[in-house]
Parts: structure tokens; C-alpha cells; sequence
């Protein structure tokens, strides 16, 4: 099947359709090198990889790694969550102590413990809208959004149905105390770039 046939039966697919049908279907698409492919309600997103993006992950998975060994963190690593078709690739991922795969070899989001994404223009309106909604009905106790465009970042804890009833806001430059969550850490920002 070509590209072309397999995007018109894509387009002409029910309702129906699976995330493990509609990734696969993604993965016989030539994607742009250097490009993140998540799917938030059933929609295709593929953002560019930058290096401002780039610098923050690292920085943040590097202090995770205090804390969490190497094998429970993860990145751009498809997870689904609940809500209608949501298989999201998050920027960094931090897996509860004795997570295992599931038979389909996947990550279940009910041992997500961390998830932090870094805001990229095109996708900003996803993270701080549907996939922070989806966090929250996962019940993710911690999500960080780090925003180089507006220079600082949103913490959300104590998730409530779709939504967190905690908010901090904090500037690049100072630091993320997570020190009363789950992941008992404070992260700097010292080093976070803006755009």
C-alpha cells in the first residue's frame, strides 16, 4: 500500500479506529526526522524537536535521575491515557517504583508518578489543555509545564477529575520545590533557556 492509499484509508476510517491501528498506520508514513508524533483525541501531532525543547528535558532528566534509577525514566515513550484516543509521547516521564510493562509491551499511565512537558508553539494549546486534562484523569500526582516562551514554569498537583486544584508558577531562574510530592525532589530552572 502506498503512502497515499494508506492516508486515504486513514481519512476514510470510522470512528472505530484503535490508538495501536492508528499508530501503526503513522509508522508506515515517512515523519521528518527530528519530529515528536503524539496523538491527543484521535488527532496527529508532530512537533519539531528543538534545541531550547532539547535542553530542557535533558536538564530535567537529569535531576529526576537523583532520584529515580535510569530504567524509570522516560522520554518521548508512547503511553496512553484515558479520554478518547490519547497516546502521548510526554517529554519526561517518571514510572512509580515496581512498574512493569504491560503484555503489549507498554507502560500503564496508573504507575506514572512525574510527567513534564516543555511547550512548544504549536502544540502549546494540547498541553495545557487536553493532555493536562488527560494527566489529571490519570491521576498523575505531579505535572510540570515548562514554558521558555513565557520563561517559567506551571506545577500542578492534587489531580480532581480533569483538572488539578493546585497550581504554582514559577519563574525560570528559581526553583521547583517538589519536595512535599511524590517525587521528593527540587528541581533548578537556573539553567532553562527561553525562546
Amino acid at each position: 500500500m502506498s503512502v497515499l492509499e494508506d492516508r486515504i484509508a486513514m481519512a476514510q476510517s470510522d470512528n472505530e479506529i484503535t490508538l495501536d491501528e492508528l499508530f501503526e498506520r503513522i509508522e508506515k508514513m515517512p515523519a521528518p526526522e527530528g519530529y515528536k508524533v503524539e496523538i491527543v483525541e484521535g488527532t496527529v501531532f508532530m512537533s519539531p524537536q528543538r534545541d531550547t525543547h532539547g535542553e530542557i528535558i535533558l536538564d530535567i532528566v537529569e535531576q529526576v535521575r537523583t532520584k529515580y534509577p535510569r530504567k524509570r525514566v522516560k522520554s518521548d515513550v508512547r503511553i496512553d491515557y484515558p479520554g478518547h484516543l490519547n497516546g502521548f509521547a510526554t517529554d519526561v516521564t517518571a514510572m512509580a517504583e515496581g512498574a512493569e510493562k504491560t503484555e503489549s509491551g507498554r507502560w500503564r499511565h496508573e504507575d506514572v508518578e512525574f510527567v513534564a512537558e516543555v511547550i512548544s508553539k504549536g502544540t502549546a494549546a494540547n498541553d495545557y489543555g487536553l493532555k493536562k486534562a488527560a494527566y489529571a484523569l490519570a491521576e498523575i500526582p505531579v505535572h510540570v509545564i515548562a514554558d521558555p516562551y513565557q520563561g517559567r514554569c506551571h506545577v500542578y498537583t492534587r489531580p480532581k477529575g480533569d483538572d488539578y486544584t493546585t497550581e504554582t508558577k514559577v519563574a525560570f531562574g528559581d526553583d521547583l520545590d517538589l519536595g512535599d510530592t511524590v517525587v521528593g525532589l527540587v528541581l533548578s530552572t537556573a539553567e532553562f533557556p527561553r525562546d
